[in-house]
């Protein structure tokens, strides 16, 4: 079964910023677009591709090849590959095998070839508060810290890497739930108005509950030219990277977890209490955090698309090939780019009900536009996805999704431990946060009816 999208092509983002106020524009980091195609051609050089890769989809009726929102054309049309099988057909008869056994061997086909490998040994991170204020949030005191992660960079001296962290907390409360955020401390440099409704901040502190919020790019810029930089450079002492070594999408995640480290320190947080949130290509980064860090709690998986909860064999929506394009592969493992050339989607290992699959039995809600407003992120492929998961949520004892045919918008789909719902706001989570708190509440604080 099946899914969608991260923001907007590259493309298409960067004309509708054209029409943004200047100082907005301003903010954006600029990329070295001659750096990121170098790069991608070095990386194609050292898996041995010698011919271009396939295109990736494009809204442009003049590009060579146009999205396809055909449902009739969207498939999947190959069989998806089988969480509860393994290689040699064998079933996975119960949960320790699956834990001990099938659960390794897809993480493993994952680092090979989509997310890359974590070093053994990466940097260490050092937090320290930079800043501490007091404030009313919602109508209750609150206490914000600002929180600087120093990398240890005492093997590569001139690769300098600081985690940007913003912690939010109840000044009444301690052992306080939180959710973390991928996004940005300060708002978006993108300028993009904010969602219609109540603010999720707002929401959260209302509950009794803190928030964090850590920025991504703090972690690993997004930006193909910058990969001898970041948390990925500084691991490999600024050398290029092997194909199989870790991408943006998954230092994100990694990000994440050093996050949660320091939620551990932290007394007006209870870390066994937190949940993650990201929308687009940070909904992608977020998934891949629930997939990987156990630590987390429920996440909120927001219009993350191809790369996220979105099937890699669903022909609708962005796909494959767009990911391991010049703007976009650096969030991949090197390894990734072989399947838009000379490979295809259907010869990956994996597929996205797999990543899915990884971290039950966690509940996770998967959140995104209707089929329209967010027809990129491919909802019904995101929904197909949720489904195919559903066996191994069951195997571990956990509540699938509970249903199979894709429902109309506005349908709140949540008695599992999976839950799905398009809203009508288009590319952002923002409608979905009430339903989203009240699924997290469930698990966040359960003795509360």
């Amino acid at each position: 079964m099946m899914v969608g999208r991260s923001f907007l092509p590259l493309s298409l983002a960067l004309a509708l910023l054209a029409l943004l106020a200047p100082a907005a524009h301003a903010q954006l980091p600029q990329r070295d677009v001659a750096a990121g195609r170098a790069e991608h051609a070095r990386m194609l050089k050292s898996l041995g591709i010698d011919k271009p890769l396939r295109p990736g989809v494009s809204y442009n009726k003049a590009a060579p090849r146009i999205v396809n929102y055909d449902e009739a054309k969207a498939g999947p049309f190959s069989l998806l590959p089988d969480p509860l099988s393994f290689p040699d057909g064998r079933p996975v008869a119960d949960a320790e095998a699956w834990w001990k056994l099938r659960r390794p061997q897809i993480v493993e086909a994952y680092a090979s070839e989509e997310h890359g490998r974590v070093p053994r040994h990466a940097p260490k991170i050092t937090w320290r508060v930079v800043k501490e204020t007091h404030a009313v949030r919602a109508g209750v005191p609150v206490i914000e810290k600002r929180l600087a992660g120093q990398a240890d960079n005492s093997r590569a001296p001139s690769i300098k890497v600081s985690l940007d962290l913003l912690v939010v907390t109840p000044e009444a409360k301690t052992g306080a739930p939180l959710i973390l955020e991928f996004g940005f401390p300060d708002g978006s440099p993108w300028g993009r108005p904010a969602p219609a409704g109540p603010d999720w901040r707002d929401l959260v502190i209302a509950r009794g509950w803190g928030y964090a919020i850590l920025d991504p790019t703090s972690v690993q810029a997004d930006d193909p030219a910058k990969l001898n930089q970041g948390i990925i450079g500084l691991a490999n002492r600024g050398k290029p990277r092997r194909p199989d070594d870790w991408g943006a999408l998954r230092a994100w995640a990694w990000g994440a977890s050093r996050a949660l480290d320091y939620f551990e320190t932290d007394p007006a947080i209870d870390p066994k209490r937190v949940g993650i949130e990201g929308l687009s290509r940070y909904g992608k980064g977020a998934l891949l955090a629930m997939a990987y860090e156990p630590r987390l709690a429920v996440g909120l998986i927001a219009s993350s698309g191809e790369g996220g909860a979105k099937l890699h064999r669903r022909r609708r929506g962005e796909q494959v090939e767009n990911l391991a394009a010049e703007g976009e592969h650096h969030w991949m493992a090197g390894n990734f780019l072989k399947y838009a050339g000379p490979l295809t989607a259907d010869d990956l290992p994996v597929d996205a009900h797999e990543l899915i699959a990884l971290v039950a039995p966690r509940p996770l809600f998967i959140s995104v536009g209707n089929d329209e407003a967010d027809a990129w992120c491919d909802p019904r492929g995101m929904f197909m996805a949720a489904v195919a998961a559903g066996p191994v949520y069951r195997l571990l004892g956990a509540k699938d999704l509970g249903a199979t045919t894709f429902p109309a918008p506005l349908t709140l789909i949540a008695d599992g431990d999976l839950a799905f719902r398009q809203h009508e706001g288009g590319h952002t989570p923002g409608p979905n946060w009430p339903s989203f708190l009240d699924f997290a509440a469930r698990y966040l604080e359960p003795g509360k009816k």
